[in-house]
């Protein structure tokens, strides 16, 4: 299927468009606008629902919550937005527990929480004043006690960029499909509390939310039935310019910049060796993974988490085939900052393995992706051209990397 993605969004830094300002400053002042008509500057309104006598917070966060995920998926499904350059916050479980019971402590007894605290001081109400002031504080003293004290737990629990659909091994527009009747079910359930404890008369309600529930349905149903791309729709879709890259030999980076890249401080660099199990355990640089071919996609989730500006991976085989094969099924998967090794392990033996008297070319011709090279021992990475030291070495080269922009966490929601 053809995908078309947003290139202003995904392949330039927002401040290249000063337009983007502007459009983040409607949509926040629409927010903010939303939440003060919704009674969200309100702390009684607020604390009402978790005395079952006004839902109004629960069914209006679950409507954007649930509006903007069939929306997003939609999206998706048909091509306009490609969802792994969406940033997912990791998973930090343990944390995240406590840190929503710690939070929904705080909203019950303060009767706000983060965003809805700033709409109320906005406002000029002295309570909502009171709750930004005390949420400073609790960052501030958070930020200064963390490292000595709480990192441990602070990233305990970890499981990387987690979704619903890795959880429940289940196609997105099932999990659409099954989240979208749950918040219905929530919102119909919320409607009947309300009734029983706050005595509100349903027939006042607008009649307009039954239709906008069955919108909601057909958008979630669409999701389902229209699928999501798969990277190799997404392939087919990229290839001709992609491949440009290939054939132009701007993304095969000499093994000089790749010892050069990985004693350099600011760049954080991933080695992924495609190699089979026996190549890799005779020689492999330090540092590098093996990842058999068929196993790759297997590290997107990791390679698309924790959207470091400075997260450089780099793919190696004996020679290129293996590792341009890969380079092509992990860019499909939209991760960034891709490169191969030129050459592969095959030329950095050659320019780092001289001194190394145990390590003798292949004399007989070999096939594409052999390993030309012949070791006394599988020794690993404890060859010293596994690791040579770099101001030990002069080479020329062309250098090839270039970091991509790379989407960060953002706040949203109630945080």
């Amino acid at each position: 299927m053809p995908i078309f993605p947003l290139p202003q969004f995904v392949s330039q830094a927002l401040s290249d468009n000063w337009w983007t300002y502007l459009a983040f400053g409607l949509i926040g002042f629409g927010f903010g606008y939303v939440l003060e008509i919704s009674g969200f500057g309100n702390s009684k309104k607020l604390a009402a629902q978790f005395y079952f006598k006004d839902l109004t917070v629960l069914k209006v966060m679950f409507t954007a919550i649930v509006t903007a995920m069939t929306l997003l998926f939609l999206s998706s499904a048909v091509g306009i937005l490609d969802f792994n350059l969406v940033y997912v916050p990791e998973t930090y479980l343990w944390p995240g527990i406590v840190g929503g019971v710690i939070m929904g402590v705080g909203f019950i007894v303060g009767g706000f929480c983060p965003g809805t605290s700033l709409v109320s001081a906005s406002t000029l109400k002295i309570d909502g004043m009171v709750f930004v002031l005390g949420a400073i504080f609790g960052v501030w003293a958070f930020g200064e006690t963390v490292d000595p004290y709480w990192q441990w737990w602070n990233t305990s629990g970890y499981y990387g960029r987690l979704t619903m659909m890795d959880v429940f091994n289940l196609p997105t527009g099932v999990i659409v499909l099954i989240i979208v009747f749950m918040a219905l079910f929530m919102f119909w359930g919320g409607e009947q509390l309300e009734r029983i404890f706050g005595k509100k008369d349903l027939s006042k309600e607008p009649k307009l939310r039954i239709f906008g529930a069955l919108a909601l349905v057909v958008v979630a149903v669409a999701v389902l039935l229209i699928g999501q791309p798969t990277p190799a729709d997404k392939w087919q879709a990229m290839s001709s310019e992609k491949m440009t890259l290939v054939e132009t030999r701007a993304i095969q980076i000499h093994p000089g910049e790749l010892l050069a890249s990985l004693s350099d401080q600011r760049l954080r660099i991933v080695m992924i060796d495609v190699r089979s199990e026996a190549d890799y355990n005779l020689f492999h640089i330090r540092g590098a993974q093996n990842v058999p071919p068929e196993q790759v996609e297997s590290l997107v989730p990791y390679l698309l988490s924790e959207p470091t500006g400075n997260k450089v991976v780099v793919l190696m085989s004996n020679d290129e085939t293996a590792a341009t094969q890969t380079w092509m099924t992990l860019t499909a998967n939209s991760v960034s900052n891709l490169y191969i090794l030129e050459g592969g392990i095959n030329n950095w033996i050659s320019i780092f393995g001289g001194r190394e008297p145990d390590i003798t070319a292949t004399p007989a011709p070999v096939v594409d992706e052999a390993l030309m090279y012949t070791f006394p021992a599988a020794l690993g990475d404890r060859y010293d051209a596994s690791h040579p030291h770099p101001e030990e070495w002069e080479l020329e080269y062309i250098p090839k990397i270039k970091l991509q922009q790379q989407r960060g966490p953002s706040g949203g929601g109630c945080g």
